[in-house]
C-alpha cells in the first residue's frame, strides 16, 4: 500500500472534460472570458470603494472583502483549469493540489460566513437605523471580517487535513476541474463513511445554518420595508437587499448541492459542473449583481472617470 500511495506524490490528473475533448476549447474560451470579467469587475469594486469617500461605509467595506475573496477564490483554481484545458497535459503537482485544496476550501467557507455578516449589516441598517452607526462602527466591522476569514481558515485546516489522511492506493485521476474535498474523497480505496459524515456535519454548519440565519434576517427586513413610508427609501433598500439575496441563493444553492450530497452518490458530471459554477460563474456575476442597479457605485465610477478626464 505504501508503494501505491507513493504514486500520489507524483501529482494528480484533473480530468475536467477529458471525456469530451471537442468541448475543451469551448470551455477554455468561456472560462477565460469569465475570469477576465471577474478580475475587472471585482477589482473595480475594490478600487471604487477605497478611492471614493462616499463609499467608506460598512456595506462597501464588506463588499470589498467579498470582491477580494472572489479574486483569490477564482485565482486559486482558474489558471490551472486553463492550463489543463489548453493542452494535452492534465496533471497538477501534489503540492499544487494540496495548496488548491486548502485555499479553495478556506475561501469558500469564508464566503459562507461573510454573506451572513453582510446580511447582518443590512438587517441593522433597515431594522435598527438609529443604532446603525454605533452597532456597525469601524472596529466592529474589522472584527466581523476577521471572524469570517479566520473561521473559514479553521474549517479548511480541519476538512482538508482529514481528507488528505485517506489512503489513495495509487489513484491519481481526479474527476473534476480542481482539487476539492468531494472529488478527493472519491479517490479513496477505503470506506469513507466517516469522512462523508464529517464533511456533511461541517458543511451543514457552514451552509444550512448560515442560510437559515440569512433567510430569517430577510424576513425581518421585508417586514421593516413595508413600514417605510418613503417610496424612494423603500425602493433603495429593496434593491440593495435583493442584490445580496440573489448572490446568497446562487452561492449557497451550488455549495449545498456540491458538498452536502454524499460524495460517492452524486452524479459525477453534475458534481464537476456545479463546482465549476461556484468557482467561476458566481465570482463573475457578483460584481454585476451588486452594481447594475446601484446608483452609488455608478456615481462613484462617473466621478472617478470625470477626475481622470480633468487630469488628462
Amino acid at each position: 500500500m505504501e508503494r501505491a500511495n507513493s504514486s500520489s506524490w507524483e501529482g494528480f490528473i484533473l480530468m475536467g472534460v477529458s471525456d469530451y475533448p471537442q468541448l475543451e476549447m469551448i470551455f477554455f474560451v468561456g472560462i477565460l472570458f469569465s475570469y477576465l470579467l471577474t478580475l475587472f469587475g471585482n477589482s473595480a469594486i475594490i478600487l471604487l470603494s477605497s478611492l471614493d469617500a462616499r463609499l467608506h461605509t460598512p456595506m462597501y467595506f464588506f463588499l470589498s472583502n467579498l470582491s477580494s475573496l472572489d479574486l483569490a477564490f477564482t485565482t486559486s483554481s482558474v489558471p490551472q483549469m486553463l492550463i489543463n484545458l489548453w493542452g494535452a497535459d492534465k496533471t497538477i503537482s501534489y503540492g499544487g493540489c494540496v495548496t488548491q485544496l486548502y485555499v479553495f476550501l478556506w475561501l469558500g467557507a469564508t464566503e459562507c460566513i461573510l454573506l451572513v455578516v453582510m446580511a447582518f449589516d443590512r438587517f441593522v441598517a433597515v431594522c435598527r437605523p438609529l443604532h446603525y452607526p454605533t452597532m456597525m462602527n469601524p472596529r466592529r466591522c474589522w472584527l466581523l471580517a476577521a471572524i469570517a476569514w479566520l473561521g473559514g481558515l479553521g474549517n479548511s485546516v480541519v476538512q482538508s487535513t482529514f481528507t488528505l489522511q485517506l489512503p489513495l492506493c495509487g489513484h491519481r485521476r481526479v474527476d473534476s476541474f480542481l482539487c476539492e474535498v468531494p472529488a478527493m474523497i472519491k479517490l479513496a480505496c477505503v470506506d469513507t463513511s466517516l469522512n462523508e459524515a464529517v464533511l456533511n456535519s461541517i458543511c451543514t454548519f457552514f451552509t444550512a445554518v448560515p442560510l437559515s440565519i440569512i433567510l430569517f434576517s430577510y424576513c425581518c427586513i421585508a417586514q421593516a420595508l413595508l413600514k417605510i413610508r418613503s417610496a424612494e427609501g423603500r425602493r433603495k433598500a429593496f434593491n440593495t437587499c435583493l442584490s445580496h439575496l440573489v448572490v446568497v441563493l446562487l452561492f449557497y444553492g451550488s455549495a449545498v448541492y456540491g458538498y452536502l450530497l454524499p460524495a460517492k452518490t452524486n452524479k459525477q458530471d453534475q458534481g464537476k459542473f456545479i463546482s465549476l459554477f461556484y468557482s467561476v460563474v458566481t465570482p463573475m456575476v457578483n460584481p454585476l449583481i451588486y452594481t447594475l442597479r446601484n446608483k452609488e457605485v455608478k456615481g462613484a465610477l462617473r466621478r472617478l472617470l470625470g477626475k481622470g478626464r480633468e487630469v488628462s
